[in-house]
């Protein structure tokens, strides 16, 4: 098993992980929202803005700051970006 850092430090099983998308569409935002008032959703964000949507094998939605590019990035092994770094630091 391996955990992927989906930023600030949070982590999720990268087996896990059905799909990433961004939380612009309306499908992306209906999906949090269902997510949101069943309790099947996760905020990872720290209070940043949501950039990735990502659905796990069991139903969760975690919120990520990162875009799915960033992450999809840190699956295949290309290591953090600039990019990645300066959307951490954003406030």
């Amino acid at each position: 098993m391996k955990f992927i850092n989906i930023g600030f430090g949070n982590m999720v099983s990268s087996d896990k992980i059905t799909c990433m998308v961004t939380p612009d569409s309306a499908p992306a935002k209906r999906l949090v929202q269902t997510a949101r008032e069943s309790g099947r959703l996760i905020d990872a964000s720290q209070g940043r803005k949501t950039r990735g949507v990502l659905v796990m094998e069991n139903g969760s939605v975690i919120l990520s700051a990162l875009n799915p590019d960033t992450i999809a990035g840190r699956l295949n092994g290309t290591g953090d970006s600039k990019e990645a770094k300066e959307q951490e630091n954003d406030d």
